[in-house]
């Protein structure tokens, strides 16, 4: 994670504390919310340890709780203590179609905020940095992205991860065949059944589908970093009240050092549903995105290019 240094130094530093909506008319999400008494949020159901469901059947991961904080954050500026919160499930291909026509006010999973993306979509501050590797059976032999030429791979719908492949095998003249796979955990089927010799994702995903794997030892994450990827919670566009709100609850966060406590229980604690432990202390890259000054936040534009 040494490579996000320079970026994290220089993203840029927004989303400064403001007053809050209540003292202005409504709009956007916010009204939306006064008037239903609802908040939905867009959940993952295989996106450890972000967003997937635990062996009670409940949706829950870093995401979650961060996105949770934000709907505390929302209760208690329109004066709503009893807003209901509804949860519905997306994938990397609807997510941003269920985002844009309203259907869910917050996707809380793990999503990369990309100029792409920015066309259709806005993001909270950024809460994790990660990128782009390769999960393979140990018996393949695979060390690198260079191993896979004419061979299958299988890729999630819609993702980042599934451009930046391609857009490889492109260039590299790889001769690679795709598959492609609605969701995260069809994708390690196919590595898992033989079908594809690997599957290109975020690492911290590929180290939370080894981690709850059957039989974890005959998965590696290899291979050189192919995307840099800072993940946020993504909201509409257009929606500047109710990103000031979202972005003041986790710079909130950040300040009082509650997120570490999060990010301790996601990534270096005990995880349902098999109690794997990823552990993962945060990155000198992410450790350094959170030291903003103490009236800003911290954003990025996307990937480390732009």
């Amino acid at each position: 994670m040494k490579r996000f240094a320079p970026i994290a130094i220089a993203l840029l530093l927004s989303a400064a504390f403001v007053a809050p909506a209540g003292a202005q008319e409504l709009t956007g999400t916010l009204k939306k919310v006064k008037e239903s008494g609802t908040l939905t949020l867009g959940v993952r159901e295989s996106s450890s340890p972000f967003s997937f469901i635990d062996d009670k059947q409940q949706y829950v991961g870093y995401s979650i709780d961060l996105c949770m904080k934000i709907v505390d954050a929302v209760k208690a500026e329109l004066k709503l203590p009893n807003i209901k919160v509804n949860m519905t499930p997306v994938t990397s291909q609807t997510r941003i179609p269920l985002m844009s026509n309203g259907t869910v006010d917050m996707e809380c999973g793990s999503t990369t905020n990309s100029i792409e993306r920015q066309k259709q979509v806005s993001f909270v501050v950024t809460t994790f940095l990660t990128g782009t590797k390769l999960l393979a059976k140990k018996s393949s032999n695979i060390k690198s992205y260079k191993d896979l030429k004419g061979k299958t791979v299988v890729v999630t719908s819609g993702t980042t991860n599934e451009r930046a492949i391609k857009e490889l095998d492109a260039k590299e003249n790889l001769g690679l065949s795709f598959i492609q796979a609605k969701d995260h955990s069809e994708s390690f089927l196919n590595v898992d059944t033989g079908r594809a010799a690997a599957f290109p994702m975020d690492d911290i995903l590929l180290y939370g589908l080894k981690a709850n794997a059957k039989n974890p030892a005959d998965y590696d994450v290899i291979g050189e970093f192919l995307s840099d990827d800072p993940y946020a919670i993504m909201i509409r566009r257009d929606d500047p009240a109710f990103k000031k709100t979202a972005d003041n609850a986790v710079i909130a966060l950040i300040k009082n050092g509650e997120i570490n406590k999060i990010y301790a229980k996601w990534f270096e604690s005990p995880i349902p549903p098999k109690g794997a432990n990823l552990h993962l202390p945060m990155s000198d890259a992410l450790k350094e995105l959170f030291k903003a000054p103490n009236d800003r936040g911290v954003d990025t534009c996307g990937r480390m290019k732009c």
